[in-house]
C-alpha cells in the first residue's frame, strides 16, 4: 500500500515567470495560481523526510515558482515494477522518481525514459565524487543524481575490543583483520563479523576495492575472475577455517533479525556503507558511544580503502509536462552546497559533494560514534573512494550473486567459489 504526503503552500495569485535557477532545458508552463503540481516516487520514508525539507526551502527561495509535490512511498520492488510499466506503456509515470541503484541499469536500456542531467550536474561536477554520477550515466549523459557516496566502511564495537586487548587501530590489511578476529574470538566468545548470505555485502565491496567487479567498464561479464574466486575463498575460510565470521542473522542487514543481534553486541564490527549509520541511530540505540569508524583494510598494496556500494539515482521522467522545473528542483535538492549538508543532518547520509566535508555540521563530534568526527575518517580516503560498474547487466549481476552464489557458498557449501562463480557467469553472459 502506498503512502502519500502531500506538500506545497497554495497561493491564490498570479505571479511573473522568473529566470529558472538553472538556465535551460524544456519549456516550462506556468499554472494558474503560481503554484506548478508535481508528483514523486520514492521506496524510502526516511527519504521523503529529506524532500518535504527541500521543498520548503525552495518554495521560500523561489516565491514565483512554487511547488505543490505529492510525495509517493512504495516498497521498492513494488515501486520499481510500477515505474517499469509506466514507462514502458507511456502513461502513468511519476515527475520525479527515486531509483535504487539495483535496477538503475534497467532503465538505460533501449529507447531511455529519462531525462538527461548534464545541464545541471556539468557545472558543479567537479566538486562530487565523480565515481557517483558515473553510476547514473550511459555513454556520457547522467540521467540520475546520487544521494549519497556510500563509502564502505568498518563500524567498531569498541567495547568488544577492549575486553579483548585488541587495538582497531592497527588494522590495515585483512590478514590484520583475521588475526585481530581470533583473539577476540578467543578471548570474549564473541565474532568478529558476519556476512551477508541473500545478499552481496561485504563481497562486493571488497572485490572492487582490489580491482575486481561484475562487469568491467566495457559491460563485459568478470564475474568468475580471480580475484572475484580469491576474494570468495577468503570469505569463507574467515567463516570456516579461521571461524571469525558468522552468517549475518537473518540473512542481510536489512533484516529485523539483525538490528537486535547487533544491538546486543552480538558481533564486533560491521563491514558497511556509511548510509547504514541511520539504521545504527533508529535500531541499536544500546551501541550509543561504542561504535567507531574506520576506512576498510586493504588485500594488497595499492588497493583503495573504500568503495561506494550502494545508491539511489534521482531522475525526472519524460512524460513528466514540467521537465524544465523538475529538472531546477532535483537539482536545488541534490546539487546545492546546503542541500548536501542536510543530507547528513537529516539522512546522515555521506553526501556526494566532497566539498561540504569540512563542514562545520559534518565534522561536529558525534556522541553515537565514538564522540568522533566520522567525516575527518572519509576525508582521509576522499580520492580512494571507487565504485562499481553499473551497465545493463548490472542489476542481473547482483541477482545472480544473491541467488546463485553467496548462501551456496558460505552455508550450504555445495559449491566451491569457483563453481558458484562461474556458474553465475555462464548464465549472465547468456542474457547480453
Amino acid at each position: 500500500m502506498k503512502k502519500k504526503i502531500t506538500l506545497g503552500v497554495v497561493l491564490l495569485i498570479v505571479c511573473l515567470v522568473t529566470t529558472p535557477l538553472f538556465a535551460g532545458g524544456a519549456k516550462e508552463t506556468k499554472p494558474a495560481g503560481g503554484v506548478t503540481k508535481l508528483n514523486m516516487w520514492v521506496f524510502n520514508a526516511l527519504h521523503a523526510k529529506f524532500y518535504q525539507d527541500r521543498l520548503e526551502s525552495w518554495n521560500k527561495e523561489n516565491p514565483n515558482r512554487k511547488i505543490d509535490l505529492s510525495i509517493e512511498e512504495y516498497p521498492n520492488v513494488e515501486m520499481h515494477n510500477k515505474l517499469t510499466l509506466s514507462l514502458q506503456s507511456g502513461v502513468g509515470a511519476p515527475d520525479l522518481v527515486d531509483i535504487n541503484i539495483n535496477f538503475f541499469s534497467n532503465y538505460l536500456k533501449g529507447d531511455i525514459q529519462l531525462v538527461e542531467l548534464n545541464r545541471v550536474v556539468d557545472p558543479v561536477k567537479d566538486k562530487f565524487v565523480q565515481s557517483r554520477f558515473e553510476i547514473y550515466s550511459l555513454g556520457g549523459k547522467v540521467y540520475g543524481l546520487p544521494t549519497h557516496v556510500g563509502a564502505t566502511v568498518v563500524y567498531y564495537n569498541k567495547e568488544i575490543f577492549d575486553k579483548a586487548g585488541v587495538d582497531f587501530n592497527k588494522i590495515k590489511t585483512w590478514n590484520d583483520f583475521i588475526e585481530a578476529g581470533k583473539k577476540v574470538q578467543a578471548a570474549t566468545g564473541v565474532p568478529m563479523t558476519s556476512f551477508e548470505v541473500i545478499d552481496q555485502r561485504p563481497f562486493w565491496p571488497m572485490i572492487v576495492q582490489r580491482g575486481g567487479d561484475y562487469l568491467d567498464k566495457d559491460g563485459n561479464v568478470v564475474l568468475d575472475s580471480e580475484i572475484n574466486i580469491k576474494t570468495l575463498q577468503a570469505m569463507f575460510d574467515m567463516m570456516h577455517t579461521h571461524k571469525i565470521a558468522i552468517p549475518m542473522p537473518g540473512g542481510a542487514t536489512h533484516r529485523e533479525e539483525f538490528w537486535p543481534f547487533m544491538n546486543k553486541g552480538g558481533q564486533a564490527c560491521l563491514i558497511m556503507p556509511m548510509w547504514y549509520m541511520s539504521r545504527f541511530l533508529s535500531y541499536m540505540p544500546d551501541l550509543k558511544g561504542k561504535i567507531y569508524v574506520r576506512a576498510m583494510p586493504i588485500w594488497e598494496p595499492g588497493n583503495k580503502r573504500s568503495v561506494g556500494i550502494g545508491g539511489t539515482g534521482t531522475s525526472v521522467t519524460k512524460q513528466s509536462k514540467n521537465v524544465n522545473l523538475a529538472v531546477d528542483f532535483l537539482a536545488y535538492a541534490k546539487l546545492t552546497r546546503e542541500s548536501n549538508i542536510k543530507l547528513w543532518t537529516i539522512l546522515r547520509f555521506d553526501p556526494p559533494r566532497w566539498d561540504v566535508w569540512d563542514a562545520p555540521e559534518l565534522l561536529a563530534p558525534d556522541p553515537y560514534f565514538g564522540n568522533e568526527s566520522v567525516f575527518k575518517v572519509l576525508l582521509e580516503v576522499k580520492d580512494e573512494i571507487v565504485s562499481p560498474n553499473n551497465k545493463l547487466l548490472s542489476a542481473a549481476a547482483q541477482d545472480l550473486v544473491r541467488s546463485q552464489v553467496m548462501y551456496k557458498v558460505l552455508v550450504e557449501k555445495s559449491q566451491t567459489p569457483a563453481e558458484a562463480l562461474k556458474k553465475a557467469a555462464e548464465e549472465l553472459r547468456k542474457r547480453k
